[in-house]
């Protein structure tokens, strides 16, 4: 079902950023903590769980499967596992609604149940590629069915007997990764996994933390035995949501302030890594390690930013944060090249396409490749953006309206509650000119 489209939102240019603000939990990770959770012998509790539609399909997908999931204030979630085959069957399709995570990963789960399932989405999300999930679960013995174009609705035949298997992935995605890691906690002897470039390793981490065996390195995975039992899980913030606040800090002059808590894994600092390539005043404070994952607190300030060719090797470890790297690279001085991106091409939107589409609206020099884009920084005018109803494509724009020399209506932004519910309270409480239509 898709939601409600008439969300617009006017900025207007000034003000700057202090003192300290919270970001949401990280949504790769709630995810995950849900599922594994839902999936262990005992009890789970899941402090800091990202309450964002996106989340909330896997949360309810999970509920219709038979298992109880308690909230009890914001953010603190009780799940009360049912182990690996405890699952019921939930006699109705399973709506993803946006999430292109609860989907694909849940395909591996549900390929080894012994129930027949149906996993749909809002219009978006039935238009984005599965065979890239769908392929190797096949290799491994799962039936999916899929539309004649390979994207939703997928229909799962249950009662199928998962084999081992050892997988290449053919492009770098984490997605495909962990769902065919979670198949493989059905099957007799484990699963190997090749990746071509390094991704987000919350899955890795997060078996392990459950009672897993599971190995990696140099890019390959390799899951062994299988235990999975309840854990405490504190659900550090996203880095992808702090991002839009990281780059709203180096565009506006004066800010100095503090992003708490953040997640800071490996996998996902190829955002800080570009923006401090870029000329960015980024540091990290009181470092810490919480449930296997590093966080710490971001602090930020103003900075002149310089145009640079984006290294392809940072590309995966950035994917979700290049909408709004667009917009730190179009206030910088010179050229910013993106290369190997093509990812970007099957998100929630065309990102590569969107971003472009916006920017030139913005009055920014903008050339677009296959798999990637060159943006000539400058000024940024004011306009009519289309943010194509993607959440990330919505709050990069209503960033870069801070900036803008002009008022800049952003359309389409009622998607942003799937991965941030609270932007606009926390954009707002900076004193930042923002308005809803």
């Amino acid at each position: 079902m898709q939601r409600n489209t008439d969300m617009d939102i006017t900025v207007q240019a000034g003000g700057s950023l202090s003192g300290h603000i919270r970001v949401p939990g990280d949504k790769s990770i709630s995810h995950r903590a849900i599922m594994l959770g839902a999936l262990s012998e005992g009890q789970t509790t899941i402090r800091g769980l990202l309450e964002g539609d996106d989340v909330l399909a896997t949360v309810n997908a999970f509920r219709s499967m038979g298992v109880e999931i308690s909230r009890y204030e914001d953010g603190v979630y009780v799940v009360q596992g049912v182990g690996l085959n405890g699952l019921v069957d939930p006699r109705k399709y399973l709506d993803m609604g946006n999430s292109g995570t609860s989907m694909r990963l849940l395909c591996g789960i549900l390929a080894a149940q012994k129930f027949d399932s149906v996993l749909t989405g809002d219009v978006s999300l039935s238009r984005r590629p599965m065979r890239r999930v769908t392929e190797p679960l096949q290799k491994m013995g799962a039936i999916i069915e899929t539309e004649n174009d390979g994207t939703p609705p997928l229909k799962i035949s249950g009662g199928q007997i998962l084999r081992p298997i050892e997988y290449c992935l053919p492009m770098a995605s984490a997605q495909v990764k962990s769902a065919i890691l979670l198949a493989g906690l059905y099957t007799d002897g484990g699963v190997v996994v090749h990746e071509p470039a390094p991704t987000r390793d919350h899955t890795e981490r997060m078996l392990r933390g459950f009672g897993c065996q599971i190995e990696a390195h140099d890019g390959t995975i390799r899951l062994g035995h299988v235990s999975l039992g309840g854990q405490d899980i504190d659900v550090p913030s996203d880095i992808s949501s702090a991002a839009f606040f990281i780059v709203a800090g180096l565009i506006t002059p004066g800010s100095d302030f503090v992003i708490e808590h953040v997640g800071l894994n490996p996998t996902r600092t190829g955002i800080l890594d570009i923006l401090r390539m870029m000329g960015a005043d980024i540091k990290i404070e009181n470092h810490n390690e919480v449930g296997g994952e590093p966080v710490g607190d971001i602090r930020v300030k103003y900075s002149t930013l310089e145009g640079v060719d984006v290294p392809v090797d940072l590309v995966p470890l950035a994917i979700d944060e290049f909408p709004i790297l667009c917009i730190a690279a179009a206030t910088a001085q010179g050229m910013t090249r993106i290369r190997g991106a093509e990812e970007l091409r099957h998100k929630e939107s065309d990102r590569i396409a969107a971003m472009a589409e916006g920017l030139d609206t913005l009055g920014v020099q903008v050339e677009t490749r296959k798999d990637g884009m060159d943006i000539i920084g400058g000024e940024l005018n004011g306009g009519t953006v289309d943010s194509h109803h993607d959440h990330r494509i919505a709050m990069s724009f209503i960033v870069a309206g801070l900036a803008a020399k002009n008022t800049v209506l952003v359309r389409g932004c009622d998607n942003i509650a799937t991965s941030f519910p609270n932007f606009l309270d926390i954009v707002r409480s900076q004193g930042l000119a923002v308005r809803r239509d």
